[in-house]
């Protein structure tokens, strides 16, 4: 405190005076010092000079020493205003404050880093659980792929994942009512409705679906049937003579595929058959079309072949 008290001495000023004060004083002090500077031009007034440059680093370590003071005071009420409602924790408040300031994106990013770890092992774990479960499975007999209107009647009272675990498993077991002795059906059901209004969204997954997926049978209603095989995506069933000998008018279904001079039988009208009552979905149309690179492509005749015959 003395120190500070001499400080003002130093410098002209009564003890206590503001900030402003010093500022201003010290300022003044500082451009008579540089007229002294400018007239030092001779040996004679060296000496004299030197004296008054020790006397300014003076002036200028009292004028630090009041400003690093007034910056205390400043500093001070600051803390007592945020942290003195913690009392005797109020200095491992502050602390704790300042960490935060200065470190606060190293401690977010951190936690992101580890949050993204977790995420990470859990899918690894999640992934290789799948691939174990999968691997548990019985080969694929035949897998199929339905899109169109096709929608799952709401019969049990479960939701969310529940829900479509028991429809997944219920429609799977449907399928394979009516082939005793195929262990496995893979499938998947891609909803898509006929208003133009509300179709783009649905169609777009569709097409992603197309894309990712390789199904053996696409089960579909008429304007899937007509959307897909425009693509040259379904096999021309004319081309299975056991199978076209059994189609009539009315179960042939008929399209112009690209590169087709006429059109061809690319799919085959199941609605009547025992397939509608097998899989219990609400539908308009029930049109099966095989894949023309369809891995398991004898099945899949076989599969429309046992059907067609449930055809009253």
């Amino acid at each position: 405190m003395e120190d500070l008290k001499q400080a003002y001495t130093i410098l002209g000023l009564e003890e206590g005076s503001s900030k402003e004060e010093v500022e201003k004083r010290y300022t003044t002090l500082l451009k008579r010092e540089r007229s002294r500077a400018k007239e030092q031009k001779n040996e004679s007034v060296t000496g004299k000079y030197q004296q008054q440059e020790t006397n300014f680093k003076t002036i200028t370590e009292a004028y630090r020493l009041i400003l690093a003071h007034e910056d205390r005071k400043v500093t001070d009420a600051f803390n007592e205003k945020e942290y003195g409602k913690y009392k005797r924790f109020s200095g491992q408040a502050q602390k704790m404050d300042h960490f935060w300031r200065y470190y606060r994106f190293h401690t977010i990013g951190a936690i992101v880093l580890i949050v993204l770890i977790i995420y990470g092992i859990n899918s690894y774990i999640d992934k290789r659980e799948h691939e174990k479960f999968l691997a548990g499975l019985p080969p694929v007999d035949l897998s199929i792929s339905l899109m169109g209107t096709f929608i799952e009647p709401d019969t049990k009272e479960q939701t969310g994942p529940e829900r479509d675990e028991y429809y997944n498993d219920r429609l799977g077991q449907s399928l394979l009512k009516s082939f005793p002795e195929w262990k496995r059906i893979e499938h998947s059901l891609t909803f898509v409705p006929q208003e133009e209004s509300s179709q783009y969204a649905h169609l777009q997954k569709a097409i992603v679906t197309l894309m990712s997926e390789h199904p053996d049978i696409y089960i579909v209603d008429k304007f899937m049937f007509n959307w897909i095989g425009s693509q040259s995506v379904f096999l021309n069933l004319g081309d299975a003579p056991l199978l076209a000998e059994q189609l009539t008018d009315d179960t042939a279904m008929r399209l112009q595929a690209e590169g087709d001079a006429t059109a061809q039988i690319y799919g085959v009208d199941l609605k009547e058959s025992q397939l509608a009552a097998d899989l219990n979905l609400l539908h308009a149309d029930l049109i099966v079309a095989v894949r023309a690179n369809a891995n398991n492509p004898d099945e899949a005749l076989q599969f429309i072949e046992t059907y067609l015959k449930t055809i009253p």
